[in-house]
């Protein structure tokens, strides 16, 4: 009996175990002049995602939402308007909002301290002086959830840095970047459908 009505709940109320709800969060800084930035890696990456799996992102609170359905798990994916040093207003807001647990979040991230081109996954690990990353750490009050960070290089002058993160790709990057944004893609859904740990040994690299 209790299974029957179980069921019967399940289906008129579309219920999804909160389990299989993942969100991925690409970093980044709003408004065309931030577009086509190094520090805008993280909405690069979505928007390649987007386009590749027919996604239309949608303007909502805090960020511009789109959302997938992948072998029966939700995917919720959120580019911020908070601006980058205030990305944890988001990211908390749609974690409570869907009743997502802290280990289907996927942060997606630009790093001076990676080559060009290098991904790295992490299960969890401190913000490395990225300003996105600190911001969330402060908000939920720990560092413990997935980051993909992605190598921007470090081609500056003492100094430069925030001229470089904030500069556009030059095309000889763009080009690095863009045959890579498969590779991210695809950590997407190995991090969705097998977990964090697999994610890591499939697809870090040197």
């Amino acid at each position: 009996m209790f299974h029957r009505l179980l069921a019967k709940f399940v289906k008129q109320k579309q219920y999804i175990d909160p389990q299989m709800k993942f969100l991925v969060v690409g970093l980044g800084n709003i408004g065309q002049e931030y577009a086509h930035t190094r520090h805008n890696l993280g909405f690069q990456a979505l928007d390649y995602y987007a386009k590749e799996n027919d996604l239309t992102f949608e303007t909502r609170r805090y960020g511009d939402l789109a959302m997938r359905k992948l072998r029966g798990r939700q995917v919720f994916l959120l580019k911020p308007s908070t601006y980058m040093n205030l990305s944890g207003k988001a990211v908390r807001y749609w974690l409570e909002k869907e009743k997502i647990p802290i280990e289907n979040l996927l942060v997606i991230v630009d790093d001076i301290n990676l080559p060009l081109g290098a991904i790295r996954l992490r299960s969890k690990g401190s913000d490395g002086g990225h300003n996105g990353l600190k911001n969330i750490c402060q908000i939920l009050g720990h560092c413990n959830y997935a980051r993909l960070r992605f190598g921007i290089g470090n081609d500056f002058s003492p100094g430069g840095q925030v001229d470089y993160v904030l500069g556009q790709w030059t095309e000889e990057q763009w080009q690095v970047v863009k045959d890579r944004l498969p590779k991210i893609a695809q950590a997407i859904d190995s991090f969705v459908l097998e977990g964090i740990n697999r994610a890591m040994s499939k697809f870090n690299t040197k």
